[in-house]
């Protein structure tokens, strides 16, 4: 491997360590799960409650004090659905196909807690006689209940009322959350009501470290347009300037999503998301605090209705993808280039392959050998240009030796330059391949943690692999690495470790003073990985760790049986007598222009010295 492919997989490196630093949160788990119910609150929160106003009706005598709270239950074949008669607000949700790491790990099956009593609270805020009313303590009474429709009522006055009505659907994880304001006209100004909406989400899967930095509040702008709230910001607010089609909050592998039928309107509407402080009684249990305001855009508070699409479940991205809506803009599959490639590359190959029924390990196998298989004319092209540049070797030590001076460096650049031009090398031949099969490593390096199909799937000695393998735990806390041994991470650092011994044979020590030993640095790397990959999804340590090993396993091959370098050494001879007796190879436009330039630098210069 010649330097500038090494460089390139320097690049490559530190690029991946960028990402792992963005993808890290300060945070640490260093308490066990068993311990949050001894801590306390630091704060207290404070709820402002507006008091109902006296009616005649029994139903409107009830205050907000002495309303008795009464739980109703709504359940899909796909979804448990817990109602609460104070505020009328969805209390709990549960997902019946899934579980909890902590239960997957028990093999004790329980329905997935997205959030539980006192985690949501879904309310109207609006100015009522100049004074804030909300609804979200107030006492609310069934008007009607069936197997899949739920209608909730609360009366402010004789005529005024608001009525929830929530209706689920059958085999889907949707549901329809419909609005009536009623008897305000007049009472209410237009376009000012809000919709409050707050939840707290459950820890569901192995390390709470990783949900929270996967965890955000996302939305789409009227343009279509998608956004979000920083991810590793312990508390990140943003105020709208433009309408949104909708909004989701976003967790790990679940997300909970609103769509109006028209839009929030931009009015007062803002999004907000909090980590829990150190000592808070969720700190343990739950990922993240999410709030939004949104305005309803009511236009008529004599008369409004207000129709919203409330989804809750896993973050496949068929499943969000077919709601024709743009959910599946959550996924953080990448940008640009390496979304493309995830979307219409990898994501179908994996769908293909797993619909084989074999064990999502051997799907990973697949996938990898398919894609190396791809590329091998660029890893044939990567080692012609590495054995061409290997062969040049000797000579341009030679060119090193014969101009060792600072003053002599664009002699010596013009030279290996015309050397490479008659031999038939470049130093770039070996580092566009490289170039080229970086878009598929840090697609990859998106693609396999944010895929549902992972979630709690077992290979060999990996329980699961959407979380780390562990094959050891320390028991504590070791700064910069976690709390265990990753076998996957070690594997691919000894494989990372192995391609770069074999491939740095005719690697050249610097020449300047100050230069780094890229040797060193190229070392260094498979060292660095073990910290950064120990807490990643083990199907991305693994997927890396088998393609680094069939790329060793190709080079041998094409070095043994497809590549004799004596052959390719004659060759080389060849074209150099060819283009000396020619009067040298034939320059393109650009080695032409670029040979002008070195010599009037070269001029300069000399012009320099004689002063």
């Amino acid at each position: 491997m010649d330097k500038n492919k090494l460089i390139g997989l320097g690049l490559i490196g530190f690029l991946l360590v960028a990402l792992g630093i963005l993808n890290r949160q300060d945070a640490k788990e260093t308490t066990a799960e068993a311990s949050k119910n001894k801590k306390t609150e630091v704060t207290a929160q404070k709820n402002t409650e507006a008091k109902v106003p006296t009616t005649s009706s029994a139903a409107e005598n009830k205050t907000a004090e002495s309303f008795k709270d009464e739980v109703i239950k709504l359940e899909t074949d796909k979804t448990i659905y817990e109602f609460s008669t104070k505020g009328g607000i969805l209390s709990a949700v549960y997902l019946k196909e899934f579980e909890s790491y902590r239960n997957f790990r028990k093999k004790e099956f329980h329905p997935l807690k997205l959030f539980g009593e006192g985690d949501n609270k879904n309310e109207l805020v609006f100015n009522l006689n100049g004074k804030e009313y909300r609804t979200g303590n107030q006492p609310f009474v069934i008007v009607e209940k069936n197997d899949n429709r739920l209608v909730l009522q609360h009366n402010v006055s004789a005529n005024q009322f608001i009525q929830f009505i929530y209706t689920t659907k059958k085999d889907a994880y949707d549901m329809d959350f419909d609005i009536r304001f009623k008897g305000f006209g007049g009472n209410v100004a237009p376009n000012s009501v809000m919709l409050a909406w707050k939840t707290d989400m459950y820890k569901t899967e192995r390390l709470l470290r990783n949900q929270r930095m996967v965890s955000t509040v996302c939305f789409q702008n009227a343009e279509k347009k998608h956004d979000w709230l920083a991810e590793a910001s312990d508390d990140a607010e943003k105020n709208l300037d433009q309408n949104i089609n909708w909004v989701a909050y976003k967790q790990s592998y679940f997300s909970s999503i609103m769509k109006p039928s028209s839009v929030f309107t931009k009015e007062g509407t803002k999004f907000e998301i909090k980590n829990y402080s150190h000592g808070h009684k969720k700190e343990m249990s739950h990922i993240k605090h999410y709030t939004s305001e949104m305005n309803l855009g009511i236009t008529n508070t004599a008369d409004a209705n207000v129709h919203i699409n409330w989804f809750f479940g896993p973050n496949q991205y068929d499943l969000l993808k077919s709601y024709n809506n743009d959910y599946d803009d959550i996924l953080n599959l990448g940008w640009g280039v390496f979304r493309w490639i995830n979307v219409y590359l990898f994501h179908p190959l994996f769908k293909i392959l797993a619909s084989t029924g074999v064990n999502y390990g051997l799907v990973i196998l697949l996938m990898t050998l398919i894609i190396k298989f791809v590329l091998m004319p660029i890893q044939w092209k990567m080692y012609v240009s590495s054995a061409k540049m290997r062969i040049l070797k000797p000579e341009i030590d030679e060119l090193n030796a014969k101009y060792p001076k600072q003053e002599d460096a664009m002699k010596k650049q013009m030279e290996t330059m015309s050397l490479y031009r008659e031999s038939g090398a470049s130093p770039f031949s070996g580092c566009v391949p490289m170039l080229i099969q970086m878009p598929i490593l840090f697609a990859v390096f998106r693609y396999f943690p944010a895929s549902f199909d992972l979630r709690q799937k077992p290979f060999l000695w990996a329980e699961d692999l959407s979380s780390y393998d562990s094959v050891y735990d320390f028991g504590t806390y070791i700064p910069m690495y976690g709390d265990h041994i990753s076998l996957f991470t070690l594997l691919m650092s000894v494989t990372t470790l192995i391609f770069t011994w074999y491939n740095s044979n005719n690697m050249q020590q610097p020449q300047q003073p100050g230069m780094p030993n890229m040797k060193v640095i190229m070392y260094i790397f498979p060292f660095m990985m073990i910290f950064f990959f120990n807490n990643y999804s083990a199907g991305l340590s693994y997927y890396y760790f088998v393609s680094t090993l069939i790329s060793i396993l190709m080079m041998m091959a094409i070095k043994h049986f497809f590549v004799d370098e004596e052959k390719l050494k004659a060759k080389m001879a060849q074209k150099k007598a060819e283009s000396a007796a020619t009067g040298g190879a034939k320059k393109s436009k650009f080695q032409e222009r670029l040979e002008a330039m070195q010599k009037m630098q070269l001029e300069q210069q000399k012009g320099k010295n004689k002063k």
